[in-house]
């Protein structure tokens, strides 16, 4: 069976590296409550990580190293296709040598952490005004700013995003019960 090259942005390796595994990571929370209990809350997967090692060989192994390390220098996510792995937006987060380089053979090390691209975009607020009226009927309805969480949000994210005290942030949004616990959906009234 012959397998797809392994690329990367605008490089394509020579050859397929010699190992390679997938790492999958689910992120959990442990909540204390009373008496000596606690809680496990399920926070969902989060990026995957892929590692491996391979060689450059022959007369231009040294170039062909240069090569990807130009690569590893320029930011950014990019197209990762991987030969047992399915496509996937990718950052390229290590490359190591792992032995001395020689002209002709270079041993080293890799890691890509995928990206998913949800929080590309960053937090997002959606403007919305009151419907209700204030008692003085000349006064105008008063504007706020509220913010629909998302998966993976945290009170003291948005209260940083928006550059307000996490204390008037939890005041100004006595729906929330638990300030530890939000919910991808739920609406945070910004002060």
């Amino acid at each position: 069976m012959r397998l797809t090259p392994m690329r990367f942005k605008d490089y394509t390796w020579p050859h397929n590296p010699e190992s390679y595994t997938v790492e999958y990571r689910r992120q959990i929370a442990v909540h204390k409550i009373p008496f000596g209990r606690y809680v496990i809350q399920e926070l969902g997967t989060t990026y995957r990580v892929l590692k491996g090692e391979g060689t450059f060989a022959g007369e231009h192994a040294y170039d062909q190293f240069q090569q990807l390390a130009a690569v590893f220098e320029q930011e950014g996510a990019g197209l990762l296709v991987h030969p047992v792995w399915q496509p996937a937006r990718a950052y390229f987060t290590s490359l190591q040598l792992t032995e001395r380089p020689l002209p002709d053979y270079v041993r080293y090390t890799f890691e890509f952490w995928e990206d998913f691209g949800a929080y590309s975009g960053g937090l997002t607020a959606v403007e919305s005004s009151t419907n209700a009226q204030p008692e003085d009927s000349s006064a105008q309805a008063e504007e706020k700013t509220v913010y629909i969480v998302r998966k993976g949000d945290t009170l003291w994210g948005i209260a940083k995003q928006y550059n307000v005290e996490l204390t008037m942030l939890i005041e100004a949004n006595p729906q929330i019960k638990n300030p530890n616990l939000i919910y991808p959906g739920n609406r945070v009234n910004i002060p």
